[in-house]
């Protein structure tokens, strides 16, 4: 039974791992974009990447061939942007990358007195001096906020290990819990249903981590599609309390689905 071709009225796409796999596109992922978008399907880009500002990240698109508009991608660290605005006078210590620092400009900043601890990707800069100014600000009464506690995810050099457990680590050592913006918040799912103007069970999430797309998807009320390209490994998928309501090979095998 296909549960794609009637009932849903938006797709949310996630991007690393399903479109794109490092700097390579994965293999008919451009075209199958393009089919879904000329259907006139509303579509939103929905990502955890937390190294890339807005501008990079729809530049990266563009080049990879993806006809992507600004306005259609919805990445966690802008759903942070838009939950920092909304705080009275924020002071922030962003552990964030370059490029995305640039988005959070407009907030002071310090590394000793931010009520505000900002989390995201930032390589190989992780040590245990860091760590422990953070735990120490944390203990201070700072908000730790993450833009995502993803487990791992799939690079062009294999699987890497990504801030979810420094994160459960700051958490344990300081008692605090995290904020967690992005994907699976469910209210980082209805940011992009009100964008769309749709209601859960109108739409669908496609994206290769069972618990953090897929699941997180299907908490939030939507239906939640597993492919098996990116992060996807079947053990791994097998063992997950989590039970897809469609798993696919690839996204190209997607306009299929829809009658596109």
């Amino acid at each position: 039974m296909n549960i794609l071709s009637s009932t849903i009225k938006g797709m949310l796409f996630d991007l690393d791992g399903v479109l794109y796999v490092g700097p390579t596109a994965v293999d008919g992922a451009v075209e199958a974009v393009r089919r879904i978008h000329a259907s006139g399907l509303p579509c939103r880009f929905v990502t955890n990447t937390s190294t890339l500002s807005l501008a990079s990240l729809q530049q990266k698109m563009l080049a990879l061939g993806f006809p992507i508009a600004r306005d259609e991608i919805i990445s966690a660290p802008q759903a942070t942007l838009l939950y920092l605005k909304r705080q009275q006078n924020p002071v922030c210590r962003l552990l964030l990358a370059e490029d995305v620092k640039q988005d959070f400009k407009r907030f002071r900043q310090s590394d000793t007195e931010a009520n505000y601890i900002v989390v995201g990707d930032i390589g190989d800069a992780w040590s245990y001096p860091l760590l422990n100014e953070v735990f120490n600000c944390l203990m201070q009464g700072a908000k730790l906020i993450a833009i995502h506690k993803n487990r791992f995810w799939q690079t062009e050099h294999g699987l890497q290990m990504d801030i979810g457990g420094f994160i459960a680590g700051l958490e344990y050592a300081s008692g605090s819990t995290a904020m967690i913006i992005g994907k699976p918040s469910a209210d980082f799912f209805q940011i992009a249903l009100d964008d769309m103007g749709l209601q859960a069970h109108e739409a669908a999430i496609i994206g290769d981590d069972i618990d953090v797309d897929v699941g997180g998807g299907q908490r939030a009320g939507l239906k939640g599609v597993l492919v098996k390209t990116g992060k996807y490994r079947q053990a791994y998928a097998g063992s997950s309390a989590v039970r897809p309501d469609l798993v696919i090979d690839s996204i190209r095998d997607l306009p299929g689905l829809l009658g596109c």
